[in-house]
């Protein structure tokens, strides 16, 4: 028996050595050439311990940056709900919402903020290598996430008081966009977070696998349109739009906003961490054996 486990330690050992290799292997191409597999996971995998390495102060402070530049989205959405509000139907509005949706996303992600389901992903990723653990790993998505929510919560409040100052949208209109994001059943949020998880870690991984700029702003705007324009749940922007909706309206209570907010945070996560990281990363092992 005993045999039997160093036998199993040594194997896993080495398919442990052979993946490092392999990834090692891995160099940069030229730019007319687009990356492999290896070198995408290989960067991914580097930017993700990077990240560990960080100190949590300055991890705090980037995902508080990350949740205050993701309220310019829903600044341009309330806008933008406000300025067509009778004048094309309310469904209508939401489906052009998905123009000015990747504004923030664009500001997070090139100004290289921590925003919890863009770096979902790419954070599992040194814990499926063996380079970190699933407490770390847990512990920097609560940092991450802390930040992330308080900015959100800032946001929220310069929101709800500025808007109506500056006569761009009322609170109506906040109301509306809470409601039309939170009145779903647990499930349908869930698999609708799960598939929003999932295009974030994706994101992710195309970002990496471009070589300029231009081409990552389109890769962004891309994916997050086709986030917004199917209404899919983003935790992160859901996070200002319901809780603004909850210290401007009667219509939000806490109970909704704490249930919808965690099962976001679950389902975002979900999508990430299995749909992403752990199918890329295991095509990557069974290449490798």
């Amino acid at each position: 028996m005993k045999s039997q486990i160093e036998y199993e330690k040594k194997e896993k050992k080495q398919e442990q050595t052979d993946i490092d290799k392999k990834l090692d292997a891995s160099v940069e191409s030229e730019d007319a050439i687009p990356k492999s597999h290896g070198e995408i996971l290989k960067q991914q995998i580097i930017e993700g311990q990077e990240i560990y390495d960080k100190n949590p102060l300055s991890l705090l402070l980037s995902s508080f940056t990350a949740g205050l530049e993701i309220g310019f989205s829903y600044l341009l959405l309330c806008t933008l709900y406000s300025f067509l509000y009778g004048k094309v139907a309310e469904d209508t509005i939401f489906k052009l919402m998905s123009f000015v949706y990747p504004v923030g996303f664009i500001m997070v992600i090139l100004g290289q903020s921590i925003l919890f389901t863009e770096q979902t992903s790419l954070l599992t990723l040194p814990v499926l290598n063996n380079k970190r653990t699933v407490v770390s790993l847990l512990k920097l998505w609560s940092l991450v996430i802390l930040g992330n929510l308080f900015g959100g919560y800032l946001m929220a409040f310069i929101m709800v008081w500025i808007g109506p100052k500056l006569g761009i949208f009322d609170l109506r209109t906040i109301e509306a966009i809470a409601v039309h994001v939170s009145t779903y059943s647990i499930w349908v949020i869930l698999v609708s977070a799960i598939l929003a998880g999932w295009l974030m870690g994706l994101l992710s991984w195309l970002v990496a696998a471009s070589k300029d700029t231009l081409s990552r702003i389109a890769i962004i705007f891309m994916i997050t349109a086709v986030l917004a324009f199917a209404g899919l749940h983003h935790s992160i922007v859901g996070n200002v739009e319901v809780f603004s909706g909850l210290i401007s309206s009667p219509k939000i209570t806490w109970s909704a906003y704490v249930a919808f907010q965690s099962v976001a945070l679950i389902g975002n996560a979900l999508g990430g961490a299995v749909f992403v990281a752990l199918l890329k990363y295991r095509a990557f092992v069974y290449d490798v054996k």
